[in-house]
């Protein structure tokens, strides 16, 4: 396991604030704060934040954070996997009609959207973990008291030239802020029925 320091990663939209403290970094969403293209809302948001590094080789890269201060429609945060402004995924918690959802976002000129609640974790250190495998990456999440779980594969075929790293937006509020606590690459999954190691 390689941890990745919140140094080496390059803000896609700066956000209101960050600070890295020990291991941790703390950052604060702007009000409005989206990715989205297009599917059936019509509207293209491209300012959401995502603190972004090259994901090279065939390295899975994990995201925890604090589930805390998610208490608006639509606050989220979690992990970013991006090629280009039309092709990207993006994968963590959402609050959705006020309960926490797991879900993933996977947009190739258009977006669509998966989600599914995750009440039970409220309260937790979520983990998110992306690890490609030929023309895909398989997209799992887990808590410090819930195993891996599963939530998508999706197709995201390049080998070179992408990025990943955290992500947050606040479409409908100012003030929501994140506490990340780990960014670190690791080894590839197995296979889609075989659950990694928790580090």
């Amino acid at each position: 396991m390689r941890r990745i320091n919140w140094q080496s990663g390059v803000w896609s939209n700066e956000p209101v604030s960050s600070r890295a403290e020990a291991e941790q970094l703390t950052v604060e969403a702007a009000e409005g704060s989206d990715y989205w293209q297009k599917t059936m809302y019509g509207f293209q948001h491209d300012n959401g934040h995502a603190l972004l590094a090259p994901w090279v080789g065939n390295e899975a890269i994990e995201v925890s954070f604090a589930l805390d201060g998610f208490t608006e429609l639509y606050d989220q945060a979690g992990i970013m996997l991006w090629y280009g402004d039309q092709q990207w995924i993006k994968a963590g918690i959402e609050l959705n009609d006020g309960v926490p959802h797991i879900g993933a976002v996977v947009t190739d000129t258009y977006s669509d959207w998966s989600l599914s609640p995750v009440a039970e974790w409220s309260g937790e250190v979520i983990t998110l973990r992306a690890s490609q495998m030929k023309d895909a990456v398989i997209l799992r999440a887990r808590t410090e008291n819930h195993p891996w779980r599963t939530i998508r594969v999706a197709r995201f075929p390049y080998d070179s030239g992408k990025q990943a790293g955290p992500f947050l937006c606040a479409p409908t509020r100012a003030g929501f802020r994140v506490t990340f606590t780990r960014w670190t690459a690791t080894a590839p999954d197995e296979d889609v029925h075989t659950d990694p190691p928790i580090h």
